[in-house]
């Protein structure tokens, strides 16, 4: 079923952008610069960042068709800029992964019962922090040289160098993507359609279109979408969440 577009596009009255039809979001407050020390005591951080619905237990993958429609030079130019590896480079903490998977193995939470011994556990603990750590290896080489996403958030909206050290479930650097794109984690199967969809808003003479459809992490990334529209006044950008019929 889908849902009503989130518009985030310039409103040239007021000059501001708006992000319509997004179920009551905490209210943005920004987050604290990525150098500030109180980024290493999540209880510092301001209340509205803390206490907000970060990320659901288990990620809910939701789906979006976005259309970015405007004059053909400013179009063409965030298309170029966009696009990247998909990828966050997080710096991750393989001992602390390794410590978690080996508890999962020697002590599951009941019914389940144990099925590897206390040595079994610790060993098979070990190839899966291998496997893990080859795997991130390689998607973070791909950092800065691939182009395979074509509507990359951590290319348009970096995450800064010392949230990217503190790892993907540290309290600041999800308060960071909270505040700053409005969702946890980098967009997956991200695919550019051409041409477009079948509910694409009608566009103006002398405008063309750029699309790309996604799933982002428990929720629309509304907040990124504004920041890019005050970047790119001249530009709609259109965002349309297709959830799955119950």
């Amino acid at each position: 079923m889908a849902a009503a577009p989130i518009a985030c596009a310039p409103d040239r009255a007021a000059g501001r952008t708006d992000a319509a039809s997004e179920p009551d979001p905490p209210p943005h407050t920004s987050a604290p610069p990525a150098d500030d020390p109180a980024l290493g005591d999540p209880s510092a951080l301001p209340r509205a960042v803390a206490d907000a619905p970060l990320r659901l237990a288990h990620t809910d993958w939701l789906h979006h068709h976005l259309t970015v429609s405007g004059p053909a030079a400013p179009v063409a130019a965030l298309q170029a800029g966009a696009a990247g590896a998909g990828v966050i480079p997080w710096q991750l903490d393989l001992d602390q992964i390794e410590e978690d998977l080996f508890l999962r193995l020697a002590s599951p939470l009941p019914p389940q019962p144990r099925r590897l011994s206390v040595v079994g556990a610790r060993i098979l603990a070990g190839q899966l922090r291998d496997a893990v750590a080859h795997r991130h290896a390689v998607a973070v080489a791909r950092v800065g040289h691939s182009r395979a996403c074509p509507f990359d958030l951590h290319v348009l909206l970096p995450v800064p160098a010392p949230l990217l050290r503190r790892g993907p479930d540290d309290p600041a650097a999800l308060a960071w993507l909270w505040t700053h794109w409005g969702t946890t984690d980098a967009l997956r199967h991200v695919t550019a359609i051409d041409p477009g969809f079948a509910d694409d808003p009608a566009l103006i003479t002398d405008e063309v279109a750029f699309r790309v459809s996604f799933f982002s992490a428990d929720w629309s990334p509304w907040r990124a979408l504004a920041a890019l529209g005050a970047q790119w006044p001249t530009l709609r950008f259109v965002l349309r969440p297709h959830y799955a019929a119950a």
